[in-house]
């Protein structure tokens, strides 16, 4: 639990480190192996995924065990609290997200097109070239909706169920749908297996996000009730099983209409619309921003309580059955 929050109050102040970050140096091992393996085969990406996602999860798990290992005292709880917060700082990106949509809604505010195209890419991959003012901010409040539970709320939670391995497995299966996870002819049968995977992992995240955005929407002005209702209602109309219903969470807190045309590098994609308020605009990435920042320092809250939960719980069990084995 302290690890956790370390964590992710080390996120908040130094955000993602300018160079050297060990998710892009993941990425580059991915990108190599991938280069190295590539078939037009669900098994081998298949294959490919589960030695990537099983293999990070395994070497975080022996350092894991390594230090569970040690005479218990204070520097072993030290070192593990330690290695558990530098793991998600690592592992978290919601302070950088919500610094690119400020700067993308100052660039728009400014109608500086240009900028907030260059930008845009490192918020999500869509092609901004054919992209208006108006198309730029949409893009720009729906990367921020769905990364708030990607970058956020899934790691905390998936950090707090299965510790460091399952920071690491994450992140991991998330990079790699973010990697290959694609329809092109390249990724659409060897990226399968990864898209899956991260579909699987997000599932529970991504309604834990959704409800915390509902409960947070007072931050930003909007209704808990209404962005649950346009949840439950245009969620779950989206292709993605996860990505829908933490925007249509967003699209109903923010009062705005998320949706429609998406265009792709690799084509064009017709979304279903989400919520009935007005489009998005350029201040309202400033707004969107001000929402991720509630509901991730809420996951951090529920996910700090998870654990001293299933703390309690396991100590519990343990005394319940000294007794008996003693007997």
């Amino acid at each position: 639990m302290v690890g956790l929050v370390l964590g992710a109050a080390l996120d908040t102040v130094l955000a993602d480190p300018a160079r050297g970050h060990p998710v892009a140096g993941f990425g580059r091992v991915a990108g190599g192996l991938e280069r190295a393996v590539h078939r037009d085969s669900r098994l081998v990406g298949a294959a490919y995924a589960t030695v990537l996602v099983a293999g990070t999860g395994a070497a975080a798990a022996g350092a894991e065990r390594a230090l569970a290992g040690r005479r218990p005292g204070r520097w072993a709880a030290l070192a593990r609290a330690g290695l558990t917060a530098a793991t998600t700082w690592t592992v978290l990106g919601g302070t950088s997200l919500r610094r690119q949509g400020r700067a993308l809604g100052g660039e728009l505010e400014r109608r500086d097109l240009r900028a907030a195209r260059t930008r845009l890419p490192s918020l999500c991959g869509r092609d901004p070239s054919a992209l208006d003012a108006g198309g730029l901010a949409r893009a720009g409040v729906e990367s921020v909706a769905e990364n708030t539970s990607d970058a956020v709320v899934a790691p905390l939670l998936w950090g707090a169920v299965a510790g460091l391995p399952g920071l690491v497995a994450y992140r991991a299966a998330n990079t790699l749908d973010a990697m290959v996870g694609y329809r092109d002819a390249r990724h659409g049968r060897f990226g399968w297996a990864a898209a899956r995977t991260d579909d699987a992992a997000n599932l529970l995240p991504a309604r834990m996000c959704a409800l915390l955005t509902c409960a947070c929407a007072p931050v930003v002005g909007g209704s808990p009730a209404e962005a649950f209702r346009v949840m439950r209602r245009d969620g779950r109309s989206h292709p993605s099983p996860n990505a829908g219903v933490v925007e249509a969470a967003f699209a109903g807190a923010l009062g705005l209409r998320l949706g429609g045309e998406l265009r792709y590098p690799h084509g064009v994609e017709h979304r279903p619309e989400l919520g009935s308020g007005r489009p998005a605009e350029a201040g309202d990435l400033a707004a969107a921003a001000r929402l991720s920042g509630a509901v991730s320092a809420a996951s951090v809250v529920v996910c700090a309580g998870a654990v001293a939960a299933l703390d309690t719980l396991r100590a519990r069990r343990a005394c319940s059955r000294g007794p008996r084995e003693a007997g």
